[in-house]
């Protein structure tokens, strides 16, 4: 069986995944990943007990046991680009063995949620409400810089959406990806659920303007507006497109709940962040571990 190069798996002198300093040992099969590195700790304090912790520039992980499930929250910083280290480190640490570089003979299938906040794009979700993206539709380009990506695209919504906004040519194909069935099943009820668009960036990407000015102004209201069956987009974020993509090629069940701390099309913001996102673990954690 062939070795993975140490220039392509980098590990730390403890033989753990470079960047997320993890092993297999370390994760639980049921992973919540947040952008935001305090949230994590946020998270494991509804744990009755805490088994493992580390920490590495932006990625901090807690393992722990809630309501008799083991989980592991993982922050992961914001945007893509991230996703792509921390997914790609998450299988590694679980489906290679890092003493022999070799992949492990049988797969490891792990749940990954991630639990996020999130801008409304259509004026009847409110604020505080709970999205769970039945896809994502990437803004980013990260997807197409890898082998595969074609066979796990939602066609005929990316090629819509082309249509709907007419995208300009000098931006990245917007490939669209679909959510584990099983995990929306499991943590749909009560929640609306629509397609999340990821952006590549907090300001331009999602139709704000400071000092420079979007090349696309009006590409809020396209999102809003785009509709194919019963699929609309309900929500923006930056994470939620290569989870969905990266996860689908590596053989992993993927999810994303977001708290609506904003409302773009109302232009209404949430009057208690915390609270917000309190909301948000608590509805998830109970789904996650029934």
């Amino acid at each position: 069986m062939s070795q993975f190069p140490e220039t392509e798996l980098i590990l730390s002198p403890e033989n753990r995944v470079y960047h997320i300093n993890l092993r297999s040992e370390d994760i639980a099969d049921d992973v919540i990943v947040v952008g935001d590195q305090h949230r994590v700790a946020q998270i494991s304090s509804y744990f009755s007990k805490i088994d493992f912790k580390t920490d590495h520039r932006e990625f901090i992980t807690h393992t722990g046991i809630y309501n008799g499930k083991r989980i592991t929250v993982l922050s992961t910083g914001i945007g893509t680009d991230n996703i792509d280290i921390v997914l790609n480190e998450l299988d590694a640490a679980v489906n290679i063995n890092l003493e022999t570089r070799e992949l492990n003979p049988k797969h490891r299938k792990l749940n990954i949620i991630r639990l996020g906040t999130s801008g409304a794009l259509q004026g009847d979700i409110p604020v505080n409400g709970l999205v769970a993206s039945s896809h994502g539709i990437g803004l980013d380009g990260l997807l197409n810089f890898y082998e595969g990506w074609k066979t796990i695209n939602e066609n005929e919504i990316s090629e819509e959406f082309i249509k709907h906004t007419n995208w300009q040519k000098n931006l990245p194909y917007p490939y669209c990806v679909a959510a584990s069935k099983i995990l929306l099943d499991k943590f749909k009820e009560n929640l609306h659920v629509g397609i999340t668009a990821t952006a590549p960036g907090f300001y331009g990407p999602q139709g704000r303007q400071i000092r420079l000015k979007s090349s696309a102004p009006n590409l809020n209201e396209l999102l809003t507006s785009f509709k194919l069956g019963d699929h609309k987009i309900t929500n923006f974020e930056m994470e939620t497109s290569a989870l969905y993509g990266l996860g689908k090629l590596l053989d992993h069940e993927c999810l994303t709940v977001c708290v609506i701390i904003a409302n773009r099309v109302r232009k209404e913001f949430t009057s208690d962040y915390k609270k917000s996102v309190e909301i948000l673990i608590e509805n998830c954690l109970n789904k996650l571990s029934n």
